[in-house]
C-alpha cells in the first residue's frame, strides 16, 4: 500500500486516481499509524513553502517520516513535496526543510538570463544526468520505464539548487531546474507525474517497484 499524506495543500484526487489506474493501493493518509504500516510514502503538495511545513509539522508526521526512511522506505515527493525534502527553502525568507536531501530551494526568476515567464508552467523534456546511471550503465530504478526526452508537467516558480550529487534528470528552461532527484530511498519530481500523462505513470510505477 502506498500512503499519501494529506496535511491539507493541495488536490489529492489525481495523484490518487493515477496510482488506481496503475492498479496500486493507496491511502490518503495523515496518520502515524498508516504511515508505518505502508510499503511507500508519497509527499504531494501545492504552494508557498513554509505554509505547507508548517502544516507537515503540525500533523507529528515528521518525525514518522524520517524515521521510516532512515529504515529505508521509500518516499517519493511531488512539486512542493520534492522541496519540502530539502536542507532549506529561501521562499520569502528561509524555512526549515526536512534535511533529507542536500541543497535549498530558490527563485528561478534572478537566475534567468532570458525574459521567461515565472512560474514555470507546462510540458519540458527531461534529461538524464550522469548521475542517474550506476557504474554498470544500469539506470536508476526510479527511471527504468522512463525514456531520456519524455516530457512532464511543471508548475513552479522556485527550483533545488546545489544538488548535483542527488540529481537524477534535468529540464531547461534558461536555466537547468532538477526534475528528478534521489538520496538513498528518499526521491523526489519537480514536475507533477500524475499529471504528465504516459510518462508520468510510467515513473510513478517503478517508484511502485521500489
Amino acid at each position: 500500500m502506498i500512503a499519501i499524506i494529506d496535511y491539507g495543500v493541495g488536490n489529492l484526487f489525481s495523484l490518487s486516481s493515477s496510482l488506481r489506474y496503475l492498479g496500486l493501493e493507496n491511502k490518503l493518509t495523515n496518520k502515524r499509524e498508516d504511515i508505518q504500516a505502508a510499503d511507500r510514502i508519497i509527499l504531494p503538495g501545492v504552494g508557498a513553502f513554509a505554509d505547507a511545513a508548517e502544516k507537515l509539522r503540525q500533523t507529528g508526521l515528521v518525525d514518522t517520516i524520517k524515521e521510516e526512511t532512515a529504515a529505508g522506505k521509500p518516499l517519493l515527493g511531488i512539486c512542493l513535496g520534492m522541496q519540502l525534502l530539502f536542507e532549506k527553502s529561501l521562499e520569502y525568507g528561509e524555512h526549515q526543510g526536512l534535511g533529507l536531501i542536500p541543497g535549498e530551494i530558490c527563485p528561478i526568476q534572478p537566475d534567468l538570463r532570458q525574459p521567461l515567464k515565472v512560474p514555470h508552467i507546462g510540458w519540458n523534456s527531461l534529461r538524464f544526468t550522469e548521475k542517474a546511471y550506476d557504474e554498470g550503465k544500469r539506470v536508476h530504478p526510479l527511471l527504468k520505464y522512463s525514456r531520456n526526452g519524455d516530457y512532464v508537467y511543471y508548475v513552479h516558480s522556485f527550483y533545488a539548487k546545489n544538488c548535483g550529487e542527488n540529481t537524477l534528470a534535468v529540464s531547461e528552461y534558461d536555466v537547468e531546474i532538477p526534475g528528478a532527484v534521489a538520496n538513498g530511498s528518499v526521491l523526489g519530481t519537480q514536475f507533477h507525474p500524475e499529471k504528465s500523462g504516459s510518462a508520468g505513470l510510467a515513473m510513478l510505477k517503478a517508484f511502485s517497484e521500489l
